[in-house]
């Protein structure tokens, strides 16, 4: 049966007051539906309808601008916003701290497996995931503001265990973009970066007797789709919206190499230069494993991927991405999110279940400000509000976390020409304090799971133990005494055997670490295996 076609206008028609709007994508205009949602945000604009909305998004969203649901931070449009990352809408997040719409930051991981919930009648997500950190409604409950009361999040026992409880809610609408759509309304995301969940939350909206409009930039004859790239079946979809000029991601209309249809060569990369950034990522680089699943996020930390690439391993190591593409060179900026050259492209409910799992080897993460208990802090500091996205279920279950972050922020300038750390100008913020804001990652629950947990900077390396956080290496050129301690605000340990780190990491040329690493790996394997 065809479906109808209509106009961004006609769309944002459909969407009534106080409904539960779900947005699908991802950040940079990643699977974005962002015709319609600037069509919601024109019709708000000169009717004040539709409003009082619910807003769920499970990924970061926006171009930390105006665009995608940024076109939906307007007082009494939004009167509930339900987030997973809030960085990307600094419009959104204004409206949260100025307690002009309730908000919650919820975990990514948990908000996308949820659509598979409502769409099974289940009565929500039971995990781990959140426990000892601000979502945990001992401490925060997710909450965002003063105005926002109600509990989202329940802490639940299961024979025994303590668990957190998501529980399901009824979608309204479901606002999502494919790639193309056939006149039945089936739809294929061939060209997009990734699938993120546009099947299980056009499932949940479904069964919820909610409604799916969908955005797409091709649209062709019924039967002519390859069943086998059709993501979205017709019967699903309630309505198309065909918009020919939709880029494949804010920065560029189409690069083959996000989708797997090509591959770039490798003489597309560019170097790193070497700054403080650099050196954070060369240093984290050194506990890469090869042949595992790996994980890199947002930010600083993304960065290891291009080491990687630098140092010719990008054929021995598994980077995998929490949005679903797996393998391949992840890309960082504001389209985090996509990977170049991807093996595997995955919905992202079932890359959250691996990593809830265990299945992490390694993870390297971002680091806003960290205190004496371990405790990581990246989700709200301050007057910036940037949520938590992924990283809770990818910090609190991978094997190994490693943090990456200049050791002071504000100002910082380093030189490293002469292969030693040389500060030219400290930072004016301290990341190492007393107490952390806000519990992103709990130091206390991480040394209860015995998760190898280690501080990467541009100047000393920091290991989690279970006496304390420990100086365990410095840079050359750095004097504890003088570089380190006067910038924080407690006294850390100080490992008996404090190391200098590696010398190639300051050094304008490749490190050579490749066949370390596979050495390493293989040691390992035979420890393991008898191999």
């Amino acid at each position: 049966m065809q479906k109808p076609i209509i106009s961004p206008q006609q769309a944002a028609e459909l969407i009534k007051d106080n409904w539960v709007v779900c947005v699908e994508g991802g950040s940079g205009g990643l699977a974005d539906a962002e015709a319609i949602l600037s069509a919601i945000e024109e019709r708000f604009l000169e009717t004040g309808h539709p409003r009082d909305l619910t807003l769920y998004h499970s990924n970061g969203l926006g171009d930390r601008g105006d665009r995608s649901i940024g076109h939906l931070a307007h007082e009494g449009l939004i009167k509930r916003a339900i987030g997973g990352h809030w960085g990307l809408c600094p419009k959104m997040g204004k409206l949260a701290l100025e307690n002009k719409i309730e908000a919650y930051n919820f975990p990514q991981g948990p908000m996308a497996q949820l659509y598979r919930e409502i769409a099974a009648k289940r009565p929500g997500v039971i995990t781990k995931v959140g426990l000892h950190t601000y979502v945990d409604p001992r401490l925060e409950g997710g909450k965002l503001n003063e105005i926002t009361k109600e509990d989202l999040v329940k802490l639940v026992e299961f024979e025994g265990e303590e668990y957190l409880f998501y529980p399901a809610f009824k979608p309204d609408v479901v606002l999502l973009r494919a790639s193309l759509a056939d006149t039945d309304g089936n739809l294929s995301m061939q060209y997009e970066t990734g699938t993120f969940q546009v099947l299980s939350a056009a499932q949940a909206a479904k069964n919820s007797g909610g409604m799916v409009i969908a955005q797409v930039k091709h649209l062709v004859q019924s039967g002519s789709l390859d069943p086998r790239l059709v993501k979205v079946p017709g019967f699903l979809v309630d309505a198309l919206v065909v918009v020919e000029d939709q880029w494949q991601t804010y920065e560029a209309e189409y690069n083959p190499a996000y989708c797997g249809e090509h591959r770039a060569p490798r003489a597309q990369m560019e170097k790193s230069p070497l700054n403080e950034r650099t050196v954070v990522a060369r240093r984290a680089a050194m506990e890469l494993v090869p042949g595992v699943a790996l994980n890199v996020g947002f930010g600083m930390s993304s960065q290891v991927a291009t080491i990687a690439f630098e140092e010719g391993l990008e054929e021995d190591v598994i980077f995998t991405i929490e949005q679903g593409p797996t393998g391949g060179t992840p890309v960082s900026g504001i389209i985090f999110g996509v990977s170049r050259n991807p093996i595997a492209i995955i919905d992202q409910p079932y890359q959250f279940d691996f990593y809830d799992g265990g299945g992490l080897e390694v993870t390297f993460l971002g680091m806003a400000e960290a205190d004496q208990e371990g405790n990581v802090n990246v989700s709200k500091f301050g007057s910036t509000l940037a949520g938590c996205g992924g990283f809770i279920d990818i910090s609190q279950n991978a094997k190994k976390v490693v943090f990456c972050s200049t050791f002071t922020s504000g100002g910082l300038k380093v030189d490293f020409s002469s292969g030693r750390v040389n500060i030219l100008q400290e930072g004016k913020y301290k990341k190492f304090i007393s107490k952390v804001e806000q519990i992103t990652f709990s130091g206390s629950y991480a040394k209860k799971m015995n998760q190898e947990v280690l501080f990467v900077t541009e100047r000393a390396v920091f290991r989690l133990l279970p006496e304390g956080l420990t100086l365990t290496e410095v840079a050359p050129g750095i004097d504890p005494k003088t570089h380190i301690l006067p910038y924080m605000d407690f006294e850390p340990r100080i490992a008996k055997d404090l190391k200098v780190m590696d010398p190639r990491i300051f050094r304008d040329e490749p490190m050579g670490i490749r066949e370390e690493i596979l050495a390493k790996a293989k040691r390992q394997s035979q420890a393991m295996y008898g191999n």
